[in-house]
């Protein structure tokens, strides 16, 4: 990918509502599993409670993303908080065991995100010429993106664009986009993820596969700006290439699907090594219309690698030879926050634009992964704008 030149910038992250210790996470969603399960089955004795409870907090215990990998997650639910299920926004398990209906996530999802759009631009007086809104964990029109334009009084100069349902690897396509935008004339664009994945688990489903899922994934809130000139008075990381390839026979390796009771995704354990049999040869061809090498790059860049689990990230650094510190930034993500979905890989970007220890002029390769099988990247340089 050529043409004009970006530059991301001006990164502003919010928090979700709530933030909790993996630990109380773990042990609220094996207590909400056992809840599904006595409701399903009538459970009436103590005893039979007290087993379906020991159970479910193995499983979730055994087969859960563990505390050494995963240290805190966000989510905008107060569901969360507590366990009294009588009180609960969606998951009043004593009567509705999976859950509540994707429609009545929908309207929460709503909820959330019309006030992340207010708070993400509360202050803001200039308005892009492109407002792009990703996301995979919910669909609502007019979305937030196009509320927040028509309270702003913002039709006539910006344009509301919508990038959705790609899964994680979203920030790529969206940057690629925005890139485009500029090249074809467009002053600015702004990037807005808003991921409720928490908001989608289903206390009914204990495989292993889910439970992997509902440990892995969190909320995440983050904004940035891209730019046809480089900003002053702060630093940017500036796109100079990205490419996007399928894996062929992959298809049902990753999948993510609208459900009765919200989104559902799948993942199979074979994803890392499946995408280990292309990743060099991807990556000669990523770096094809740079003067840098492969090589080059396995010695000097720091990767972003989306964690789309622990395992992508320590696969992806053993097969290329890198060193702990060139994938530091992932782990600190994952480990601060989870799997964000589309919103991990910005939280990742800002944190190597907010380190020290990375120089300027540091390339950056972006690796990120999800349904088809896709794996997508981009190699950016952080670059110091002085004042």
């Amino acid at each position: 990918m050529s043409g004009s030149a970006a530059f991301l910038h001006r990164f502003k992250s919010l928090f979700p509502k709530h933030r909790a210790p993996q630990e109380e996470i773990l042990a609220w969603l094996a207590t909400a599993h056992a809840q599904a399960e006595i409701t399903l089955n009538a459970a009436a004795s103590d005893e039979e409670r007290e087993a379906l409870i020991r159970n479910v907090k193995k499983r979730v215990i055994r087969f859960g993303c563990s505390t050494d990998r995963i240290q805190y997650r966000n989510s905008s639910l107060d569901d969360f908080t507590h366990t009294d299920w009588d009180k609960m926004r969606i998951f009043a398990l004593k009567s509705r065991p999976a859950g509540r209906s994707a429609q009545e996530r929908s309207e929460f999802y709503a909820e959330v995100v019309n006030e992340v759009f207010q708070q993400f631009y509360s202050e803001e007086q200039n308005s892009p010429s492109v407002l792009v809104h990703v996301t995979c964990t919910g669909y609502v029109s007019p979305s937030g993106a196009q509320r927040l334009v028509a309270f702003k009084n913002w039709g006539e100069s910006t344009e509301v664009l919508h990038a959705y349902h790609m899964g994680c690897y979203a920030a790529l396509p969206a940057v690629r986009l925005a890139k485009g935008l500029l090249a074809s004339g467009k002053a600015s664009v702004d990037l807005v993820h808003t991921e409720l994945c928490t908001l989608h688990l289903d206390p009914t489903q204990h495989s292993v596969e889910q439970l992997m899922m509902q440990t892995l994934f969190a909320d995440g809130l983050i904004r940035y700006s891209a730019s046809p000139v480089a900003p002053t008075a702060e630093d940017a990381l500036e796109v100079l290439t990205a490419r996007e390839e399928i894996i062929p026979n992959t298809e049902n390796e990753m999948t993510w699907m609208a459900s009765d009771h919200g989104m559902r995704m799948t993942l199979s354990r074979s994803t890392p090594e499946r995408i280990a049999e292309v990743l060099d040869g991807f990556l000669s061809r990523l770096m094809a219309p740079t003067r840098a090498s492969v090589d080059e790059m396995k010695k000097n860049a720091v990767f972003a690698v989306h964690p789309g689990g622990p395992r992508i990230i320590d696969h992806v650094k053993d097969l290329l030879g890198l060193r702990d510190d060139q994938v530091a930034a992932s782990n600190r993500i994952l480990r601060g926050y989870g799997n964000m979905s589309s919103a991990t890989l910005p939280h990742i970007w800002q944190s190597i634009l907010e380190d020290e220890s990375v120089p300027a002029n540091t390339p950056v390769v972006s690796l990120a992964f999800g349904p088809g099988l896709t794996i997508s990247s981009a190699v950016l340089t952080k670059r110091h704008c002085p004042t």
